[in-house]
């Protein structure tokens, strides 16, 4: 029989013999009454509720193991030494609790560590030491895994903890922690225990049933239960509204009275602006600075550090001022508190806090050297004024937890562990990690942070503002924006670490709130990763967004089941084992509150909830600024906004901050974007020489010679209703422009070409009634202006020539026959000629200009005459294409250079066909073949 198969009948009998007594704990809200030993096997059974009944656990699942002198038993096993003995208390509240006794039953002195209940074998997980790190050995065991480091509460390093599958859905999780009061002829350190002959030490037991993945067990122990190291949390300190302001901060500053960015010692003139202008650029600005004058100078004289901060340049009141400056550029006021002053001039503590705090307006203390506050501390503040934070050095403990509500991962460990317990265990404990951001770049330290979903204290006691560091704190203000934006995912009870991944190396928390997921990620893996990573959850009415990446994505079905597709960045590889290492990432799953569409240069938007759009360029960034609008439907101008800019869009919706869903839009590079505005053009006065268009649908449709400079097609197909308006007969003539010139005086501030076929500022004899050429697109809406008219736009010019049946040509009886074919000239050339069509209808391209008027019988429907074959006719439309802006001209010209395909194919033009003139200069622009015509609104 396979050793799978063997397992798999070991469960079905645990499961067997637990059922009943899961169905009776699930009434009274008791899981496990009783866990005993019976008979000369030693088997363990769980005692129901119900009289008289057992639940037998198989033989070969140990009470624990342990390691003695390195090397690893379970109490089964002989050899070690140690005499394990197990007794069981009464059941407790919440499951049940036993101690185990270690005996040193030798005559060596034995070292005891890494003891785990219900041994490390076929675990579904479980947490003890690695290695002999002096602060840092707890780690948390997955099966197939790399161990993965992680920090526990000070007083629990020594603790051990298993979780063990039993079948299905059911599992087991056990902790055991060491009762440092038992212990008997032995010493005692961090990890282990050493026992000299006859020594011994106890242990409690706890355990408990769980329901679904190996976190459900963790967040029993840990979050619910506190490691057992109180019985019941009095969170009263936690529903403070006053206090609860910290907990969503995520950026302080801990400085020296004597750094330059407090003080210049020569001028005496504050640094704190320089400091927090800085800040706001980088990583959004510092949430809260701390000023720290004591030590290490106190002790120097018999001032005490109450006296140290009166002495400071400016005194109480400068002090003051700095704390109101900070609180008018949204950063808190912190000041240090050191406890171990005993032995300078004689001032009641907490009579001087309470004036420290009341005289600076301080918001917060940093308690020196102290894991945890008092109620006599937290007073003192509390008379001062409301809301001021105690922020402990070292980190509380659970059952300190209760009475301070932040704290540090102090940086004596410098090497920061890749899993914080600490946040699991109280998610509303406001946790930053020191960072000594003078040594070495530390990037690692900002994503463990952002990866445990808590802050960074940047503390710049050590001298010193090395080149890389403006870069090191852009990295801080992406990791920082997407936890301030997020707070409450990561304040919230329900945390999911370390979730399973198709990559080992690669590493998921899960951040969960009933509308929104946050999936925090760390990399590494130096050649960085891209692919389907973990699984999700598809809920109707949300989607899920790379919040690092600013990037939308679907969900891939690998297996069944759907999984986030993950794009980490690479870094260098020496950099591994460093505090540089690695990189980070962030999936969000987000409601659908955003619509949002790119047509051409508009962004529509559209939000019927929260309260600020916002609109960026690239991505979100502290030095850059978006485009804010009030929630509601918007159409954004983008060439207004951002310019030439081509590339991603991301769309935020907020509200006070927090983010509540996210669009990302992209302007691919050569996107032609219409950058004219039509102004509208009321038709007063006489209407002489024009025709009325009645308003009425039509398809857009467009053709167009070479696309090596693209066309805008964000119209093409489309069905497009277009209001009435009236529109001129002909193309403007000389004589028309002429009036204008007279009445006018009109001078282009580039004169180059401008009206170059005009001689001493008059058109020739018999050229009256030409069509005015050599007239840039300013000159025309010069002219436009002055006539109370203005420039048609593309789809009205197609709209009034095509009529809404969409025809070819102007007239019917020959559009059938009218085609282009290709006709050899070189064995490397050819050229189109146009067939079916008779002059009579339009100028065939001869190469001279015609009056207007010549061709009646070209006329259209509406009477529209010379839209064809006369002049290239300007409009309104003017597009931005990356690079080039060019504008549409329509109808072809009077010109038809045919030696080559590459020219530019004028001659009568089919009314769908478009021309780009590019613009380079108005004199450049300006050419014998292109005019214009105009219309008026209705």
């Amino acid at each position: 029989m396979s050793e799978k198969v063997c397992i798999s009948q070991k469960r079905l009998r645990v499961l067997n013999l637990l059922i009943l007594f899961i169905l009776a704990g699930a009434v009274s809200g008791q899981e496990i009454k009783q866990l005993s030993r019976e008979g000369k096997d030693g088997r363990f059974y769980i005692t129901g509720l119900a009289a008289g009944e057992k639940y037998y656990l198989d033989a070969s699942v140990p009470i624990v193991s342990f390691k003695v002198n390195g090397k690893e038993f379970d109490e089964t096993e002989k050899g070690s030494g140690i005499k394990v003995s197990f007794v069981e208390n009464k059941a407790q509240e919440k499951g049940i609790i036993g101690d185990i006794t270690f005996i040193n039953i030798s005559a060596d002195t034995l070292t005891l560590e890494n003891v785990v209940p219900f041994g490390t074998k076929q675990k579904t997980m479980y947490i003890t030491g690695k290695g002999n790190h002096g602060l840092s050995r707890t780690h948390l065991f997955l099966p197939g895994r790399a161990p993965v480091n992680c920090i526990v509460p000070d007083n629990a390093w020594e603790m051990g903890y298993s979780s063990t599958e039993l079948d299905g859905n059911l599992a087991l999780c056990a902790l055991v922690r060491r009762d440092a009061g038992s212990a008997s002829k032995s010493k005692l350190s961090r990890f282990e225990t050493r026992l000299f002959p006859g020594g011994s030490v106890k242990y409690h037991l706890y355990a408990d049933l769980y329901t679904g993945e190996w976190q459900n067990g963790l967040r029993k122990m840990f979050q619910e239960r506190k490691l057992h190291d109180v019985e019941s949390f009095d969170n009263s300190l936690y529903q403070r509204k006053d206090l609860q302001w910290f907990k969503h901060t995520y950026v302080m500053h801990l400085m020296m009275a004597w750094d330059k960015y407090y003080t210049d010692y020569k001028t005496g003139q504050s640094g704190l602006p320089d400091l927090l202008a800085k800040g706001k650029k980088l990583y959004g600005g510092d949430d809260a600075v701390c000023l720290w004058p004591t030590w290490p100078t106190l002790g120097i004289d018999q001032r005490n550090q109450f006296d140290l901060f009166r002495d400071l340049p400016g005194g109480m009141a400068r002090i003051r001022r700095d704390a109101d400056y900070c609180h008018s550029q949204g950063t808190a006021f912190f000041i240090c508190y050191n406890p171990w002053d005993e032995s300078t001039r004689n001032e009641g503590h907490t009579e001087g806090l309470y004036k420290l705090i009341k005289q600076t307006g301080a918001d917060g203390v940093v308690l020196d050297t102290k894991g945890s506050s008092s109620l006599e501390l937290q007073h003192a503040a509390d008379s001062a004024r409301a809301g001021v934070i105690m922020y402990s050095e070292g980190f509380a403990v659970p059952k300190d937890m209760q009475g301070i509500v932040s704290g540090r991962v102090h940086n004596a460990l410098y090497f920061p562990p890749l899993l914080n317990l600490n946040k699991f265990i109280k998610p509303d404990f406001a946790i930053y990690r020191v960072t000594e951001i003078a040594k070495e770049p530390v990037r690692r330290e900002f994503a463990a942070a952002f990866f445990n979903g808590y802050g960074t204290e940047l503390n710049i006691f050590i001298p010193g503002e090395p080149s890389w560091l403006e870069e090191q704190y852009r990295y801080l203000g992406q990791t920082t924006r997407i936890l301030r934006e997020n707070t409450h995912n990561f304040t919230a009870r329900d945390e999911t670490p370390l979730l399973p991944t198709l990559a080992d190396s690669i590493y998921v928390n899960k951040w969960s709130l009933p509308q929104k997921d946050i999936y925090t990620i760390l990399n590494l893996r130096p050649e960085g990763f891209k692919g389907n990573l973990f699984r999700v959850d598809q809920v109707p009415g949300s989607h899920f967004v790379d919040l690092w990446n600013h990037q939308e994505i679907k969900p891939v079905m690998h297996n069944g089941k759907h999984y986030a597709e993950v794009r980490l960045d690479a870094f260098n590889k020496f950099e591994l084992g460093t505090n540089n290492e690695g990189s980070v990432g962030c999936i969000a799953r987000l409601p659908v509150l955003l619509q949002t569409s790119l047509q051409n240069n508009i962004l529509s938007i559209k939000a019927t909830s929260g309260k600020q759009i916002r609109v960026w360029k690239n991505k979100p960034d502290y030095a850059t600024k978006a485009v804010e609008l009030p929630a509601g439907d918007h159409e954004v101008n983008l060439l207004h906004h951002f310019g030439r800019y081509e590339g991603r869009l991301v769309i935020q919706l907020m509200d006070n901050g927090i983010l509540l869903d996210e669009r990302v839009e992209q302007i691919i590079p050569g996107t032609p974007r219409l950058m004219s505005q039509t102004e509208r053009s009321l038709a007063k006065g006489s209407t002489e020489g024009m025709v009325k268009i009645p308003s009425g649908t039509f398809t857009f449709k467009t053709t167009h010679g070479d696309d090596f400079i693209s066309y805008p097609d964000y119209n093409e197909g489309k069905q497009i209703k277009v209001p009435g308006f009236i529109m001129d007969k002909y193309p403007v003539t000389n004589e028309q422009f002429s009036r204008f010139l007279k009445a006018t005086a009109y001078q282009p501030s580039d004169t180059a070409n401008f009206l170059k076929h005009w001689k001493n500022g008059k058109y020739l004899p018999g050229q009256a009634n030409f069509p005015v050429v050599y007239v840039s697109y300013e000159d025309t809406k010069a002219y436009a202006k002055w006539a109370g008219k203005r420039l048609p736009t593309e789809v009205e010019w197609q709209y009034a020539a095509q009529t809404p049946d969409c025809r070819e040509w102007p007239w019917t009886s020959v559009s059938k026959n009218i085609r282009r074919d290709p006709e050899p000239v070189t064995s490397t050339l050819t050229v189109y000629r146009i067939k079916g069509l008779d002059s009579v209808y339009a100028n065939l391209g001869n190469g001279k200009m015609e009056a207007v008027g010549k061709h009646p019988k070209g006329a259209n429907p509406y009477g529209l005459e010379d839209l064809t074959g006369s002049v290239w006719q300007l409009t309104n439309d003017i597009y931005i294409s990356g690079s080039y802006v060019y504008i549409i001209m329509k109808g072809g010209s009077y010109f038809n250079p045919s030696s080559s395909w590459w020219y530019v194919q004028g001659g009568p033009r089919e009314l769908h066909y478009r021309q780009y003139l590019l613009r380079v200069s108005e004199g450049f622009e300006r050419n014998a073949t292109v005019g214009f015509r105009c219309v008026k609104d209705i």
